[in-house]
């Protein structure tokens, strides 16, 4: 959340960033309310310090009379405090509310735009879009030939949006998973599995809904637990209310966690095969640093995904993400879109967001140094190291041969035993 102090001495920058992001947020409101929250502080403080002042007096009372007389406006002056903090504490919640929808700053080269529409692309990766001398498949149609995805049983189990892999899809799972973790470990990330559940307030924290009509979260019933929607959650949520000392920063986590999102909302060619569905697993980068090396950190997370796809072979663009399409926490975010032949069109595979002291201000996450007092907000970052379902989109269609077999990239050759995926009838 941004500081209240900066929203009220900045209303016009906060209200023209909202109007950006397309954010309904009553910010006038907002800096209505902290006015009254501020008086309102000032009386109960006033009330307080009346009421103890009486209190100490009772004992040096004349008499009886005096002694009683004082002790009933102790208790006028404690009933008026406690209706005094009523009204401040409602205030307090509503202020809260607002606070906690008005979206972070946007970085200054963010694009401005309502969606995705007014994305920028950046570059190019190093693959060349495929040139196919047949027509190629997607890869639906792919995985039913090789006998890799099974989204029919899925529907039985689970209903739509969930899916079984078999086979070598399986084992095509695994490989990106120890790709992607190998290739972080290089990087200095700490390799962690996640919890698939978090509080609701971890998740309030990191900037999702946990509840209400508009949440892409499953949520437990009966419980205040909720399966994530990503291992960001879960990542900056284990460092909640810490205080970190400033030599143990930049602190890299990579987490691996099953995904859960409803996707509500969903609909057309985007929920065909393994694009939009209810669970994949994902390697997730977790970055905390200090807020002046949290914009070079992003170029730096940007960067690994791009080695990441880069040594997949797989064809990419780099788009800078409109203000529109931001989500709450980020002040910038780079998308990494892959060619997708089946669809005939870029789709997203990554996304890496710099959200600076966003999410650290609701989750109460500092760093102190020693040579100073008090403490301050560190700076979040998260990536997208592998979502298994789109990589496994581009990676089938993008490789994909004449004779119907796919080619596995030489980095993940180590971990399959085989050089193609050939149909389990040959």
């Amino acid at each position: 959340m941004l500081d209240r102090r900066f929203i009220v001495e900045n209303a016009e920058l906060v209200k023209r960033n909202c109007a950006n992001r397309g954010a309904q947020v009553d910010v006038d409101r907002f800096v209505e309310l902290e006015q009254s929250r501020k008086a309102r502080l000032i009386e109960v403080e006033e009330l307080n310090r009346k009421a103890n002042e009486v209190s100490r007096s009772i004992g040096k009372a004349k008499d009886q009379a005096e002694r009683e007389s004082r002790k009933e406006q102790g208790r006028q002056l404690r009933q008026q405090t406690q209706d005094a903090q009523a009204k401040l504490d409602a205030l307090a919640a509503e202020l809260d509310e607002l606070l906690r929808q008005i979206p972070n700053l946007s970085h200054p080269d963010a694009p401005i735009g309502e969606d995705d529409k007014s994305n920028i692309e950046l570059f190019r990766g190093k693959t060349p879009l495929p040139e196919f001398d047949f027509q190629p498949l997607d890869h639906v149609e792919l995985a039913e030939k090789l006998d890799l995805v099974d989204f029919e049983a899925g529907a039985n189990v689970a209903g739509h949006g969930f899916y079984f892999l078999k086979n070598d899809a399986v084992l095509l799972e695994l490989a990106l998973q120890r790709y992607a973790i190998e290739t972080l470990i290089g990087e200095g990330f700490t390799p962690v599995t996640t919890p698939d559940l978090a509080r609701n307030d971890v998740l309030a924290g990191i900037g999702f809904i946990p509840r209400g009509p508009e949440t892409q979260i499953y949520s437990v019933e009966n419980t205040d637990l909720s399966l994530i929607a990503t291992a960001e959650i879960t990542l900056g949520g284990m460092l909640a209310g810490q205080t970190l000392d400033v030599e143990s920063l930049p602190k890299l986590l990579c987490g691996i966690s099953h995904c859960f999102r409803t996707e509500a909302g969903a609909h057309g060619r985007a929920t065909r095969g393994l694009f939009r569905v209810h669970q994949f697993t994902k390697i997730e980068m977790f970055v905390f640093t200090l807020p002046e090396e949290s914009d070079a950190m992003l170029d730096r997370l940007r960067d690994i995904e791009c080695r990441l796809f880069d040594g997949l072979e797989i064809p990419y663009r780099v788009v800078d993400t409109a203000t529109g399409d931001l989500g709450g926490p980020a002040y910038r975010k780079f998308d990494i879109e892959a060619w997708m032949p089946g669809r005939g069109e870029f789709g997203e595979v990554t996304s890496t967001s710099n959200c600076t002291d966003y999410q650290a201000r609701r989750l109460n996450i500092r760093y102190r140094v020693k040579s100073e007092k008090g403490t301050r907000f560190l700076h979040t970052l998260n990536g997208t190291a592998i979502a298994v379902s789109r990589a496994l989109i581009a990676l089938l269609e993008n490789h994909q041969r004449a004779d119907g077999s796919i080619i596995i990239p030489d980095v993940l050759r180590l971990w399959m035993g085989k050089e193609r995926i050939e149909s389990r009838g040959r």
